[in-house]
């Protein structure tokens, strides 16, 4: 199998002003009105207080940052992911949507920038210095988001080296990516053995409180586990079947009937059982 075509290589890259500044007078201050050094303690000032709209800006690129890292899985790299090629469509055509709605957020703190400013020097007073602040005209360059794709490395090096080196380099080369490839479908089969695992603690005990997303969260990771199979693996896709056919049972259904709560926790207990032979007997 040639991971070229069923993989692809991608970066998040998300930029934001954090409005939050180490004071180096007042950091001085509390240490030496407690008799003490600088060293023991930092004071950071929130620039903008009492304000949502830059918080909004931060949440949603939390919740991007989250979908991202659902919709692929580890390559090896810090920040280098690889995406199956199978969930690329569903991945972009969200992420296309997430970065319009970021970029309004940010539009929106953009406009009210100005009166924050002026709101902040109110309410910081002595705390207020004018140069912790970029100006309006430059506070959207602090703001960026994007992903950046690559192809997975290939081994057909076509450059002038020495043929032993360029063999080195080739072996070296196909190692990462068998190696990247092997940690990449452990991920898969942990995603879904770490759900099934939860469903099955919390099932078992009769006085366990459980969210209806215990169940959504199962229901939304065999959907994904679909595009992010990358190998095809038949022994995954079978069991994801299974979780699919067998544990998806409408939530209050489980906290009511207590017959029905223990047999899905022993089915269950069953799957994750059935997942360890392929997890290395995890």
């Amino acid at each position: 199998m040639n991971l070229n075509d069923r993989a692809l290589l991608v970066q998040l890259s998300i930029s934001q002003w954090t409005a939050r500044k180490f004071d180096k007078r007042v950091t001085r201050d509390v240490a030496s009105s407690h008799g003490t050094t600088i060293d023991v303690g930092r004071y950071n000032k929130v620039l903008l207080p009492m304000n949502d709209l830059l918080d909004r800006v931060h949440k949603k690129s939390t919740h991007i940052r989250t979908k991202f890292y659902d919709n692929t899985l580890p390559w090896g790299l810090d920040g280098t992911m690889m995406l199956p090629t199978s969930n690329y469509l569903n991945f972009m055509t969200e992420f296309r949507k997430e970065k319009n709605e970021w970029y309004s957020l940010v539009s929106d703190f953009r406009n009210e920038y100005p009166q924050l400013v002026l709101d902040a020097k109110r309410l910081l007073i002595g705390l207020y210095d004018a140069n912790d602040y970029p100006s309006p005209d430059d506070i959207g360059n602090k703001f960026n988001l994007d992903v950046a794709i690559f192809p997975v490395p290939s081994s057909d090096f076509r450059v002038s080296i020495a043929s032993e080196e360029l063999s080195r380099i080739q072996q070296d080369v196909e190692r990462r990516v068998a190696d990247a490839q092997s940690k990449a479908m452990i991920e898969v089969w942990q995603r879904i053995y770490d759900k099934v695992k939860h469903m099955a603690e919390k099932l078992a005990d009769p006085k366990s409180i459980f969210r209806d997303s215990m169940v959504e969260n199962i229901r939304e990771q065999c959907d994904l586990l679909s595009r992010l199979n990358f190998m095809d693996d038949p022994n995954l896709e079978t069991l994801r079947q299974e979780v699919e056919t067998t544990l998806l049972k409408h939530p209050d259904a489980l906290r009511n009937d207590p017959d029905l709560r223990r047999d899905t926790a022993a089915e269950a207990k069953a799957i994750m059982d059935k997942m360890s032979v392929f997890m290395g007997g995890k």
